[in-house]
């Protein structure tokens, strides 16, 4: 019988580490549920030009009668224009979850490069990159992403560059107290010992090792982002060519269905973020007693 190649012990740790993963994940129910609940709202999003007709969105197209109250037709009313809310808040899903996953994605990403950067080459970088961070993390990220959506050209990436590049610090700081805990383990001046050079350190070492905690930051960063794109788009600041839940609490606010008592006008995107919110930050929860052993104890 032949030994195991190298390779085939690695690929053996890593199923039996997601195993142990899932394991874990599955023993949280609060991040059970947020997974199902995200799976259904992304699935519904995913079907959506599958299971509706886009034209209904179109005003000039509109068959209902302005703020409609909800009906066998109209299951959830209308809106001013005399559009279905079913289906404003059906799409509207997709550009909310498109925002919030791009923004988050882009905001873990500087945060990260600038983390790792930070406390592996140390120095005068790193008190460049510090100071840099402290700058963006005392000023308010919603002032920030509200000044450049004002003088950035109005539009989907427009909101997502505002988010990312304004709520960073967070990230930086926690990327960059892991690296230097990682980098304080004897395997890593081991390694500089025998010549390794900064990219073999960062990328064959530091990352792998940065990465879980990255992904589990960005999950909970997903929120965030989603809240920040229906504030901005509340303000008048996103792109008014699409729908999204931001834009239709807008509207509602603009044209008095909340005063008038059009509820359901209101209600249904409202729902929706907190729904979308409240999945995300159960599953990040969970994720982070996943990667973070410490942490399930106290669940």
């Amino acid at each position: 019988m032949t030994a195991p190649t190298a390779s085939q012990v690695v690929r053996a740790r890593r199923k039996a580490s997601l195993a142990e993963g899932w394991r874990v994940f599955r023993a949280d129910r609060a991040g059970l549920v947020g997974l199902v609940l995200l799976a259904a709202i992304v699935l519904l999003a995913l079907l959506a030009p599958l299971l509706t007709d886009s034209t209904g969105l179109d005003v000039t197209r509109a068959t209902g009668a302005a703020l409609q109250a909800p009906s066998a037709e109209y299951p959830l009313g209308t809106d001013e224009s005399g559009r279905s809310v079913l289906l404003l808040t059906w799409w509207g899903a997709r550009v909310s979850l498109v925002v919030g996953l791009s923004a988050a994605i882009l905001s873990v990403l500087i945060g990260a490069l600038v983390g790792v950067a930070a406390a592996h080459f140390g120095g005068w970088a790193s008190r460049i990159l510090l100071r840099f961070t402290d700058f963006f993390l005392v000023l308010p990220s919603l002032v920030l992403a509200i000044a450049l959506s004002t003088v950035l050209e109005r539009g989907l990436w427009t909101i997502v560059l505002a988010i990312g590049v304004t709520s960073w610090p967070h990230t930086a700081r926690v990327v960059r107290a892991q690296t230097l805990t990682i980098e304080a383990r004897p395997y890593i001046e081991r390694s500089r010992a025998l010549g390794a050079g900064h990219g073999h350190v960062i990328f064959k070492h530091v990352l792998p090792a940065v990465l879980p905690l990255v992904f589990a930051n960005t999950t909970l960063s997903v929120a965030s982002s989603i809240i920040s794109e229906s504030t901005l788009s509340f303000l008048g600041l996103g792109d008014p060519s699409r729908v999204s839940w931001g834009t239709m609490l807008k509207s509602a606010m603009d044209t008095g269905a909340v005063t008038g008592g059009a509820w359901w006008y209101l209600l249904p995107p409202g729902l929706g973020i907190v729904l979308v919110v409240l999945g995300f930050t159960l599953c990040g929860r969970a994720l982070e007693a996943v990667f973070n052993p410490r942490l399930r104890g106290r669940r």
